[in-house]
């Protein structure tokens, strides 16, 4: 049974990934160049795709810096060393960037006649993005099943968020219990140009903070 996962390059997706194949899916990875800052992460999804054993791997290129509005498409300070239990949206927020992404995987997903899509959005530890929540992900299937052939025929798709209530830890458990490689991986919003992550950054204090809590060494900091 094919799914359309997106692959973002970070361990997040990696992981949802990893637990759809387990459950038997077929993998089509969909990567998404949208005029990111930290683009190393595509080629990180290039690797994450390898390891994987991924049928297709689709690049799609949607810059969305002509849109801007985010510290990861316009000329906007990425913030360091936030409150991540602060109130408000970060400046990392890309407008609308799930309801985008999930929308190019819906059409892919039709053209190949599958019905689940893979996402690895978590609404515990993360930023705080909308577009991160169960209720979005309801909203974006009742839109699918009304928006598509496939769905005003009777077919139902599914969005599969198999991390949505876990914590960064737990992502990263699971994770290991699956033998996944999270050396391959890319979380840095803000990385410096030879690729090292900066630190600082909601991600990758997130990450930190997950592996520390999960008890693993991040394979990152052995290189």
């Amino acid at each position: 049974m094919d799914a359309v996962v997106l692959l973002s390059g970070g361990l997040d997706s990696y992981t949802a990934a990893a637990l759809a194949k387990a459950d038997g899916f077929v993998l089509n990875a969909l990567t998404i160049h949208y005029g990111q800052r930290h683009a190393q992460e595509v080629e990180a999804a290039r690797m994450v795709a390898r390891s994987l054993g991924v049928v297709r791997h689709q690049e799609l290129r949607v810059d969305l810096r002509g849109i801007g509005g985010s510290a990861l498409t316009a000329d906007i300070d990425v913030p360091r060393d936030r409150d991540l239990s602060a109130a408000g949206i970060p400046s990392t927020y890309v407008p609308a960037r799930n309801t985008i992404f999930l929308s190019l995987a819906l059409g892919w997903a039709e053209a190949l006649d599958a019905r689940d899509i893979v996402i690895g959005v978590n609404a515990l530890d993360y930023s705080g993005y909308p577009d991160c929540r169960p209720e979005f992900i309801r909203a974006f299937e009742a839109l699918a099943a009304v928006a598509t052939r496939a769905g005003v025929e009777g077919g139902r798709f599914h969005v599969h968020t198999p991390l949505i209530r876990m914590t960064k830890a737990e992502i990263i458990r699971k994770g290991v219990d699956l033998g996944l490689d999270y050396g391959l991986t890319h979380s840095c919003y803000d990385p410096s140009p030879d690729g090292k992550p900066c630190g600082h950054c909601d991600s990758c204090v997130l990450r930190a903070k997950g592996f520390l809590e999960a008890g693993v060494t991040d394979p990152l900091l052995l290189g």
